[in-house]
């Protein structure tokens, strides 16, 4: 016979532990936390390289493209540090997510600032791709360095104002309450501006651009005139919508079919939409190399002008005063 004592104890214990506000276990256990150490540490220092190199392009050669990819290199910075580092990293790894409440919804302001500022200047740089090609005469007198400086700056201006309501988005990994109609609301706000509304445009642009290169090749009889850019940019394209469709999927999921902390299911799609979302910060560096020579070319100049990779004296500079030596005796 079981004591009355130990029963209710147990009973107490499992009521307990059903509302004590703890996530589902996350069956991915510290893989997260090594995939973003490793992401940050790699992706990081290869931005910072290319914006460094796209600076140099985009003052040297004085094209919008170049700008528009400097800006996006920007972004995914800040990205990298406001999500990766201090939202999974800080927050998750190293603090457990014992941090007051405020801050943690203040660093939802600067993520979906960076979120925003990313996206939407990759839909600038379709739109500009696609003048550039549909309409070569009228793109050196709507595109030109200055203009687009003055359209950058004001894209993270509003990527600031549009992640100001999202100080009140829902923590979905330690809120237990259903979502509320505020939190519906910023969700679907979330996933029409970053998702649906931007690949939108850019499936429309882009399906436009390869219509205009397929034409051109039957005129001309011969190969597409693709150039450079414009291929970097429907590489961009395409990762970017295959590599945030899962988050979008899994956060709309979470808002009708089940909470992350109820469901081990939504928790581990979650985690693994997040780090395929994320690696979309990365990727660029490495597309930028593979497709333009001249970014390469760029990459070179910034690693030799290194004060590592400073050039010794060569047998050459060493030889050549001796050579000069008799000449100037012989003059005198």
């Amino acid at each position: 016979m079981v004591p009355v004592p130990n029963s209710t104890a147990v009973a107490w214990a499992s009521e307990a532990a059903w509302r004590e506000p703890e996530r589902s276990p996350c069956l991915v256990g510290v893989f997260p936390v090594v995939y973003y150490s490793i992401l940050l540490g790699l992706g990081l220092p290869v931005n910072i390289l290319t914006a460094v190199a796209l600076s140099r392009l985009a003052t040297r050669t004085k094209k919008s493209s170049y700008w528009y990819l400097l800006a996006l290199t920007t972004s995914d910075i800040l990205t990298q540090i406001f999500i990766i580092f201090m939202g999974f990293i800080l927050q998750t790894a190293i603090l457990a997510r014992a941090v007051p409440s405020a801050f943690i919804h203040a660093v939802n302001v600067l993520e979906f600032t960076a979120i925003h500022a990313s996206i939407w200047v990759t839909v600038l740089l379709t739109v500009d791709r696609y003048v550039a090609l549909c309409h070569p005469l009228r793109y050196r007198t709507v595109s030109y360095p200055q203009r687009t400086r003055k359209i950058i700056v004001a894209v993270f201006a509003v990527a600031l104002a549009t992640g100001v309501p999202f100080y009140w988005w829902l923590d979905m990994w330690r809120d237990a309450d259903p979502p509320t109609a505020l939190d519906r609301v910023l969700k679907w706000m979330h996933a029409i501006t970053v998702y649906f509304l931007p690949c939108s445009i850019l499936l429309a642009t882009n399906s436009i651009v390869i219509c205009k290169l397929k034409r051109q090749r039957h005129l001309g009889g011969g190969r597409p005139r693709l150039n450079k850019t414009t291929a970097l940019l429907l590489a961009v394209t395409i990762i970017f919508i295959v590599l945030w469709a899962p988050r979008t999927i899994v956060m709309i999921c979470h808002l009708y079919v089940a909470s992350v902390k109820r469901d081990w299911r939504v928790h581990l799609a979650l985690d693994i939409a997040n780090m395929l979302a994320m690696l979309n910060t990365t990727l660029n560096f490495f597309l930028y190399c593979f497709v333009s020579r001249t970014f390469r070319r760029a990459v070179g100049e910034v690693l030799r002008a290194h004060p590592w990779h400073s050039p010794r004296p060569s047998s050459a500079h060493i030889t050549a005063p001796k050579l000069r030596e008799p000449l100037a005796g012989t003059a005198l």
